[in-house]
């Protein structure tokens, strides 16, 4: 989502006479955008300011502003931090980075983080300053209404909106009429995407069907979708297109439903196998990632154990991984105690990741001697003489280049795999 964001300031600054540099080194303005959702994520970002200084020293001219989750909670903090900062624009912001530009420059520490209950950005055209030219993020919601006991996100990014699926639609075909072969709809919880106008509402399902009408040549993905909220019905259109991928981000965070209800996550175990269950009914072949949190507060052994014990029994194709870290400000940090320690904390996140580990490799494995139809995306990281691209399913594949380049869909028989990547050759 802040690749989405970046995206959308770099419009905004375009309109004024900013262009993006290549180098650091070269800038008059340097804009970080931050995330706040772990603890390591803000300290990267303090350790990306203190790096910035000498930039500062040897161009007087030079303005950094901080934007984002983290410009929000923490904007007294950073403004006291050595001077490090000029500038602070929180995500609902950006339209005034002009003026807070302005002020800074005129010597004044300028700062801007109110939340709105209507800003979407749905008016502006990101500038696809990171892009490959095959795929695109497209935001279709901001902000969130779940109140996730361990989770930031609702206090800095503000209260759930939905974007007129006008917008999203022009968004789209503009990006189909400019070569793009891929988009991923963005929202912290995509499934409860709903735009009223004129009385009648729009459902997700709904704008995923449209969106994957655009072209038959544009791959649908989607990022996230929440246990409580995935429907049926959703299920269904992604079964009928062809072009919506066949992979489905459903974070579980624990395996353990007295942990869940300690999140505040609004389902069960029993609930999220119940929705796993449906996906591989309606589904069949789906590949289905996960998010894993270790040590939340309170949680024994027999919970880790729950957790291990769902990993496997979903046989997850990926997983993103966390131990805990308290948030300041959420309900966990203001009505639980963070007492796992945190060696057993890592203890219990490395039990999480070798399993996973082996669950990847699994996935793998029993794709070797398939034919695929890959979207290519560029080189390889190691050779240029191979070509990479993912799977409708999301997984990474390998295979020598021939004639074929960026944007193109290839059929390709898997013939090997590592734990991470299918290897194969195009037929």
């Amino acid at each position: 989502m802040n690749v989405a964001d970046s995206e959308v300031v770099a419009s905004i600054l375009s309109e004024s006479g900013f262009y993006p540099s290549a180098e650091a080194d070269n800038a008059d303005l340097i804009l970080i955008n931050t995330c706040s959702i772990r603890e390591n994520a803000e300290q990267r970002i303090w350790n990306r300011l203190k790096a910035l200084r000498h930039l500062k020293k040897k161009n007087k001219r030079l303005k950094v502003g901080l934007i984002g989750c983290m410009a929000e909670r923490l904007r007294e903090k950073i403004l006291e931090a050595e001077q490090l900062v000029d500038f602070i624009a929180g995500p609902d912001a950006y339209r005034e980075l002009p003026f807070l530009i302005a002020e800074a420059e005129s010597g004044h520490k300028a700062v801007n983080v109110l939340l709105s209950r209507e800003e979407t950005y749905s008016d502006i055209s990101p500038v696809r300053i990171a892009a490959d030219g095959v795929s695109a993020f497209v935001s279709i919601t901001r902000g969130c209404n779940n109140m996730c006991s361990y989770c930031v996100v609702p206090y800095v990014r503000g209260k759930e909106r939905s974007r007129d699926p006008a917008s999203v639609l022009r968004e789209v075909r503009e990006l189909a009429e400019a070569g793009y072969r891929e988009v991923t709809l963005l929202g912290q919880n995509v499934d409860s995407y709903n735009w009223i106008s004129d009385g009648s509402a729009s459902s997700f399902p709904w704008l995923i069907e449209q969106v994957a009408r655009v072209s038959s040549l544009l791959r649908v993905r989607f990022s996230t979708s929440h246990p409580k909220d995935i429907s049926d019905a959703l299920l269904r259109t992604i079964a009928r297109y062809d072009n919506i991928c066949k992979h489905i981000h459903l974070p579980a965070q624990s395996g353990s439903s007295r942990i869940l209800k300690l999140m505040n996550r609004g389902y069960d175990r029993e609930g999220y196998m119940a929705r796993i269950e449906a996906i591989r009914s309606i589904i069949p072949g789906c590949a289905i990632s996960t998010d894993m949190i270790a040590g939340f507060c309170t949680e024994t052994d027999e919970d880790h154990n729950a957790s291990l014990s769902l990993m496997e029994w979903a046989g997850f194709d990926f997983a993103y991984m966390f131990r805990y870290s308290e948030r300041p400000g959420t309900g966990a940090a203001r009505k639980l105690k963070d007492d796992v320690p945190e060696n057993v904390k890592n203890a219990r996140l490395n039990d999480i990741i070798s399993l996973q580990n082996k669950l990847s490799a699994k996935s793998k494995k029993v794709e070797i001697g398939k034919v695929f139809e890959v979207l290519i995306e560029g080189f390889s990281k190691r050779s240029d003489k191979f070509l990479t691209g993912r799977t409708s399913h999301n997984k990474v594949v390998v295979f020598p280049k021939e004639d074929k380049t960026s944007g193109e869909y290839v059929r390709v028989m898997i013939e090997k795999c590592t734990p991470a990547t299918l290897i194969g050759k195009i037929i």
